[in-house]
């Protein structure tokens, strides 16, 4: 990926996140805050992908001027690790990488296995383009060693790096070749693919079965000496699969073949680097009892043949171009983004909802509780709905916010069930806190002894009574007869109620009074406020009392009456 796609992402990422700040409900100072800690994120990561697009810039340095194809180069590329490698590239430095070209692939020599993994990335950060079309070719022939324990160690050696690197999402095909020497050389490519007992012969750009291959031979010396080469090469095979690929397996416990894309066997008149005693001369010995001639050679002009027709083998796809992924990136990046807003945006509609909803069944629950203490819960509730539908009302008016909108908003329906109970909402009338003091008329002043029919010097008595009292919606004028305990009780009880709604039609006929403002009562001789032992005690105690008790609905205008049952004189109320 190059530096300015790298860059081009990091803010596309930026501009997500700034995004979703917005959608999340935040205090502003908070939103501003996390703005800046975003922006400071994305400038870090801005000059960390310059450092690390400048380190990854250049390309592997090649020994002998060697130059990498170009970008566009699409045969594989073939890392080839294991034995044999000077024969193969010729006389380079242990520790330079090599190059060689051919028609079929690309071939780099990798010296050191330790160096493998950091080859693979440094040719995917430089060359992302050939990651669908890298792999390995691990050499092994059985003539240039000598001791057993040795190579075992450099094939589990090489076994762990390619875990390393499958670890890394990115395995890489493995072509297993070996070199024998044979008397008459130079042959075609022997190869076991996909699990196959019987081996293929690649000649010549075809690709034959062993028996094909034996019967095609041009007299019957050649014919022989297929057939020795056949023997070999069942021979040679064995000892791969006992030696090499039984220590190449995964640690799993796994089979070999899943590393391993074809093993492939050549002979080769004379093989370079040939040490005597070797492994092949060990088995050979161990399994007919013959001992192979021949010795070995450090001639550095020997050379062996490269793969070219086992490359067909190697997997090779176009991976997607960098463009491609990034786009690909970018659109990951922005559906997580919006599942994100998304499920932002329903819970905080789900706490809206549920919010409105708790408030309006708490000011229906408190509607069907009656009396002052519900009254005031019922305002307060009330008071709590308007601040609701005022909320709602500003987003109808100016538009819903980010946090609840992306198709997720309810509320106007809400707002709708507001307005309702907000608008068949009755606020009660004010009732003062406390009452004035009783008004007590002496009945010797109204009323006859034993009598309940008012005198009539008593009008300017209860003109005068008239004026003191306030009557104003909220008051319930309560008029109270009380008589002295002369006597029977029965009788002093109707006597007090007599002359109590004798008061309470003169008044409500005087002052146009609706009966809703009246309450009348008798008590007779039960609330003395003297003693009744004395004359002037009995004198106290006859009396009428008018008081005014603050009581919700009383005294409605006369729209209301209708709903009220008229009071009758002989009517008790205990307050």
């Amino acid at each position: 990926m190059t530096l300015k796609l790298t860059r081009a992402l990091w803010l596309w990422a930026g501009a997500l996140a700034l995004a979703l700040v917005m959608v999340f409900p935040l205090a502003v100072g908070v939103r501003v805050a996390v703005a800046l800690i975003l922006v400071c994120a994305v400038a870090l990561a801005w000059r960390w992908a310059g450092r690390i697009g400048a380190s990854q810039g250049e390309a592997p340095a090649l020994a002998d001027g060697a130059r990498w194809p170009l970008a566009s180069y699409r045969k594989p590329v073939v890392l080839v690790c294991g034995d044999g490698l000077a024969a193969l590239f010729g006389k380079v430095p242990d520790e330079s990488l090599a190059l060689r070209t051919t028609g079929q692939g690309c071939y780099v020599r990798v010296s050191n296995l330790e160096q493998l993994v950091p080859l693979v990335n440094c040719l995917e950060a430089w060359r992302p383009e050939w990651c669908g079309q890298l792999g390995v070719m691990f050499v092994v022939n059985p003539g240039e060693h000598t001791d057993r324990g040795v190579l075992v160690g450099n094939v589990r050696a090489f076994r762990c790096q390619l875990e390393r690197q499958r670890k890394r999402g990115m395995p890489l095909p493995l072509l297993l070749v070996s070199y024998l020497e044979a008397s008459r050389g130079a042959g075609p490519w022997f190869s076991w693919e996909a699990e196959q007992a019987v081996p293929q012969v690649r000649e010549a750009g075809e690709r034959l079965s062993l028996l094909d291959w034996q019967r095609q031979a041009p007299d019957a010396q050649a014919q022989s000496a297929r057939i020795q080469a056949c023997v070999r090469l069942n021979s040679a095979g064995a000892w791969l699969d006992e030696a090499v690929l039984a220590h190449l397996a995964p640690r799993e416990h796994g089979p070999a073949t899943s590393f391993v894309e074809a093993c492939a066997i050549s002979l080769v008149p004379e093989l370079p680097g040939k040490a005597k005693g070797n492994l092949w001369q060990q088995w050979l010995q161990c399994r007919t009892g013959l001992i192979e001639g021949g010795q070995g050679t450090a001639d550095s002009a020997l050379s062996l043949p490269f793969p070219d027709a086992l490359l067909d083998l190697l997997p090779v796809s176009a991976p997607p171009s960098r463009a491609q992924r990034v786009t690909v990136i970018g659109l990951w990046l922005f559906v997580l983004a919006g599942m994100v807003a998304l499920a932002s945006s329903a819970w905080q509609n789900t706490l809206l909802i549920r919010q409105v909803t708790d408030d309006l069944r708490r000011y229906s629950a408190l509607l069907e509780h009656p009396g002052q203490a519900a009254s005031a819960r019922r305002e307060e509730a009330m008071a709590v709905l308007r601040q609701d539908a005022l909320r709602l009302d500003s987003y109808y008016r100016h538009g819903v916010p980010w946090s609840l909108g992306l198709g997720l908003y309810h509320g106007e329906r809400l707002r709708h069930l507001l307005q309702a109970a907000i608008a068949g909402y009755r606020e009660p009338e004010a009732v003062p806190a406390s009452a004035p003091e009783p008004l007590r008329l002496d009945s010797l002043s109204l009323f006859g002894s034993g009598s309940a029919q008012l005198k009539p010097g008593s009008t300017k008595v209860l003109v005068n009574a008239l004026v003191d009292i306030k009557i104003q919606p909220g008051w319930l004028v309560v008029i109270t007869g009380h008589t002295d305990a002369t006597g029977s009780a029965e009788q002093n009880l109707r006597l007090s109620r007599a002359r109590a709604a004798a008061v309470h039609d003169w008044m409500r006929q005087m002052g146009d009074i609706p009966d809703s403002c009246f309450a009348v009562q008798g008590v007779g001789a039960s609330q003395p406020v003297a003693s009744n032992d004395s004359e002037a005690g009995r004198a106290a105690n006859r009396r009428v009392e008018i008081r005014l008790v603050p009581t919700l609905g009383a005294c409605m205008p006369s729209t209301a009456e209708a709903d009220l049952q008229p009071l009758s004189h002989s009517a008790a109320f205990n307050y």
